[in-house]
């Protein structure tokens, strides 16, 4: 088998996150002494993923006849998908990916930070804006709580940093203890100046951690703001579903794709005995990904281990990097990245308007 033959069986070979075959992301063979080198470029963050596709691409490789070793060399290409309307991506962000949920208290916030933290673990550069104006929780989240931005012209805001992402969020801006009083104009006014005022720099990823709920943060940020993509955050008892489907509903009809479904707090794990049960019922989040035609992208545990750790300012992903529990968070990311990277969250949807009837 030469490196021609070699690179065409590789082409072929599905990858498992994309659901397709890698085709023109090999960009080279050669072979070296007993091995086959492969290069290949994936259109999201590659980090730790070398071990396993290496490893997936001998197996194939062997059933094909290939005698020798297969080395692996993994680069990644993340480059700005298509938004909604006639939006047109920001400048210096190639994706927003909006997180939301259509109610409060399913761990939105904790899913939103820690698949900010897996994606620029696995190598992208990523921000992260708290756009829940009303109750933020990203600094304490992130362990920045206290800390304030600084304002070289008094214009631009420069975002804080924390385990290489870059945060910004109105709690940063107002004392913890001061309630937000606001009407929704001057809400809305706030998030844009919080999105378009910060001085993010060059990002692969923005994701948004968005308030519960289908308001008037969420369509302004859904009309007015090209977002890449949304992943809806849900519990599987039947009134968290029920919510979480106006909330998909509500990104439909302006046209913003749903990359998936988050099943958070699935099962709770005993922290004395490591018994599991369902106690919100179980696969509410996989019928809906089934019923809306979208994928689930993972399932979460109601582990205070999660709890305790955001509370704390350190997220699971970088409390116990190489837990189970940052493993899952890890599996969500890669999934959404690969989601958006295969153009199967780009299916146009029907031109709606929004009105208050």
């Amino acid at each position: 088998m030469n490196a021609n033959e070699l690179r065409a069986r590789a082409s072929a070979v599905v990858e498992p996150y994309l659901g397709q075959p890698f085709g023109a992301a090999v960009t080279g063979t050669e072979i070296v002494g007993p091995d086959a080198v492969i290069d290949i470029t994936l259109g999201f963050p590659a980090g730790g993923y070398e071990g396993p596709l290496g490893q997936l691409l001998g197996q194939e490789l062997s059933a094909a006849g290939w005698t020798g070793g297969v080395r692996l060399r993994l680069s990644s290409k993340i480059v700005a998908h298509a938004v909604q309307g006639s939006l047109k991506p920001l400048p210096t962000i190639r994706n927003v990916l909006a997180v939301a949920s259509g109610k409060g208290g399913v761990g939105k916030s904790t899913t939103a930070v820690n698949l900010a933290l897996a994606l620029a673990a696995q190598g992208a550069r990523v921000g992260l804006l708290d756009a829940d104006i009303y109750g933020p929780s990203q600094p304490l989240m992130m362990g920045l709580e206290g800390e304030r931005p600084n304002t070289p012209d008094g214009k631009q805001i420069e975002p804080l940093r924390a385990y290489g992402v870059a945060v910004m969020s109105i709690g940063f801006l107002i004392d913890p203890a001061q309630p937000m009083v606001w009407r929704g104009p001057m809400v809305t006014q706030a998030l844009t100046q919080l999105l378009g005022d910060t001085q993010w720099g060059e990002l692969d990823y923005l994701i948004v951690d968005m308030p519960p709920g289908t308001g008037d943060i969420q369509l302004t940020l859904a009309q007015r703001v090209p977002v890449s993509g949304a992943i809806i955050v849900t519990t599987p008892q039947d009134i968290a579903l029920a919510d979480a489907r106006k909330g998909l509903m509500m990104f439909r009809k302006v046209s913003v794709p749903v990359l998936g479904i988050v099943e958070n707090m699935a099962t709770h794990i005993c922290s004395k005995c490591g018994h599991e049960e369902h106690i919100f019922g179980s696969g509410g989040g996989d019928r809906m990904a089934k019923e809306y035609g979208v994928p689930l992208l993972g399932s979460l545990p109601l582990d205070i281990r999660i709890r305790e750790q955001t509370d704390g300012g350190r997220p699971t992903v970088v409390a116990e990097p190489d837990g189970r529990l940052a493993q899952a968070y890890h599996e969500i990311a890669r999934r959404t990245a690969a989601r958006l990277a295969s153009g199967a969250a780009t299916t146009a949807f029907p031109t709606l308007s929004v009105s208050d009837d």
